[in-house]
């Protein structure tokens, strides 16, 4: 990526906009480039500016993150969202996820995390950690739908017994370094499966490849 991360701030708190903004402001290679108070107004906004990350509050009067981060990723496919939320385990977490969110940041998150998490997210990289996975996963992937025999999910199959294996790993939230070692495979090497397999399941990131782990069956709860 050339130029600064351009960022749009969507969270209908005046404060919190205006704290957020001088935060990635103070960063050479961040640009503040617009704010919204609503879902509408930050699909607007993403839809005019263009940004690289959008920032999204899950709850704003007047249309809820969700809808707005559902129609964002429509509108405009190289624009990636942060959920921002209260609760580390908030009950809106995994369906943002679902509808195409990047990750989420508990808006307690240090400025130095802000910073880095907003770099991450708009070079395509993991904004979970893996017990933030974990948990996540274990409280709202209750029950795994599982396919039926010889049935798997739509490019499922055309994964290698070692992409299928570093699937796994991720699901259980293990760090590309973690896989490595646990599979005997250097990081990079561990970096271009996870790109493989995406590519393969025609997915964003490694989130919602967590999520399709888990709900086609690959990984059952409780598995290490």
């Amino acid at each position: 990526m050339t130029g600064p991360v351009r960022v749009v701030i969507a969270d209908d708190h005046d404060l919190l906009r205006d704290g957020v903004t001088a935060i990635l402001g103070a960063d050479p290679g961040i640009e503040v480039v617009g704010e919204a108070s609503s879902g509408p107004s930050a699909v607007a906004a993403a839809a005019a500016l263009a940004p690289d990350v959008v920032l999204m509050d899950v709850e704003m009067p007047g249309g809820d993150g969700l809808t707005a981060t559902r129609q964002i990723l429509d509108r405009c496919p190289g624009t990636r969202v942060l959920v921002l939320t209260t609760f580390d385990l908030d009950e809106y977490v995994l369906a943002a996820l679902r509808a195409g969110a990047s990750g989420f940041l508990l808006k307690t998150t240090p400025a130095p995390a802000l910073v880095s998490a907003v770099r991450a997210c708009a070079a395509g990289e993991m904004l979970l950690a893996p017990s933030v996975t974990r948990r996540l996963v274990e409280t709202y992937v209750r029950q795994p739908t599982v396919p039926a025999e010889g049935a798997v999910p739509p490019g499922m199959a055309e994964l290698t017994e070692r992409e299928l294996d570093v699937l796994r790993a991720l699901a259980r939230g293990l760090s590309n370094a973690e896989i490595g070692r646990h599979l005997y495979l250097a990081e990079t090497t561990v970096k271009t499966h996870v790109t493989h397999i995406l590519a393969k399941l025609g997915l964003r990131d490694r989130v919602q490849a967590v999520i399709l782990a888990y709900e086609s069956g690959l990984v059952r709860l409780g598995e290490r």
